[in-house]
């Protein structure tokens, strides 16, 4: 019998709705979408910093290791002692083996995972993660969502930036992805319609004019004009931010990072709002297809009757 998961990733890390992680938020979102729907969910907290949440998790990663005991014991930073507790968690992998096993295949298995991006794109430790839980028995189909805040557009090289560590996260699990820009309501009156489509799929084209709109800048009666920006090849400051990111340098690094993520094309994005409830059932409806999950159920009679609290836990 297999089982069946999503791993939600966001970026940036402690970003989000109200001093709350943005996947946090759709985590929540989500299980309430499922409460609503009547289906049945198993949530699983591996934050190891995480605090509040609008539900309780089934299992809490911090029952066993937690990010603030770990730096104040060992001395570490942030990023190293979340690295110190994944660490840890695979040296006692059956504080999560043992109660999935009893996990049927009625549960979406919702796994909350930090947002530091290190461990999505360069430290083997999430990918051991991913094969003891897909492997064996527990045998979960699981997928990926992978969330960046929707702002990122406003700001085209950090957007592609944003896309990289996607694809990244992408080459390194090696499982489905579904890849979410996330707070649509924030840009709604930001972003014109058919620039936003640009987004979703993302176009190489979209830093070349960057490069034209950087350039211009509105005079006193609100016309425009468009001053030659400083190059640090040419008279700007390396020591000065601005005088870096309007250089030669940086446009070449942002376009080589454009062209690395068209050759592969690999990500694509959908929208999401956490306010509406549509929008996440229609995220929802992608992760159940990358996970099979309808394929795998029972026909059940219209009037059968579910204990919705039991569901979550």
């Amino acid at each position: 019998m297999s089982k069946f998961g999503c791993l939600i990733m966001g970026r940036p890390a402690g970003a989000g709705k109200t001093n709350a992680p943005v996947k946090t938020t759709f985590c929540a979102a989500l299980i309430q979408h499922l409460r609503n729907s009547r289906r049945a969910c198993y949530y699983i907290n591996l934050d190891p910093a995480a605090e509040d949440f609008a539900f309780e998790p089934d299992i809490d990663i911090k029952d066993l290791i937690s990010l603030e005991d770990v730096m104040e014991e060992m001395h570490l930073g942030p990023n190293g002692g979340l690295i110190y507790c994944f660490e840890f968690l695979l040296q006692n992998m059956d504080f999560l083996t043992e109660p999935l096993e009893t996990v049927t295949d009625e549960y979406l298995i919702i796994i909350d995972m930090p947002g530091q991006i290190e461990l999505y794109t360069h430290i083997p430790i999430l990918p051991s993660l991913v094969k003891d839980l897909t492997r064996g028995s527990l045998n979960i189909n699981m997928c990926a969502a992978y969330l960046l805040e929707s702002t990122f557009v406003v700001d085209r090289p950090k957007f592609f930036a944003g896309t990289l560590s996607a694809m990244s996260a992408m080459l390194m699990l090696e499982m489905p992805h579904v890849n979410v820009l996330s707070k649509m309501d924030l840009i709604k009156d930001s972003i014109p319609r058919r620039d936003l489509k640009r987004f979703l799929d993302p176009d190489v084209g979209l830093l070349d004019e960057d490069a034209e709109r950087a350039a211009k800048a509105a005079n006193a009666d609100g016309t425009l004009v468009v001053p030659v920006a400083p190059s640090v090849e040419e008279n700007g400051d390396p020591n000065k931010t601005e005088d870096v990111m309007a250089g030669k340098s940086f446009r070449r690094l942002n376009r080589a990072v454009g062209n690395l993520i068209d050759d592969f094309s690999m990500v694509s994005f959908l929208r999401l709002n956490v306010q509406d409830e549509d929008s996440v059932g229609a995220i929802l409806s992608y992760i159940d297809d990358a996970i099979q999950f309808h394929e795998a159920q029972e026909p059940r009679e219209p009037m059968d009757e579910i204990d919705v609290d039991e569901m979550v836990g």
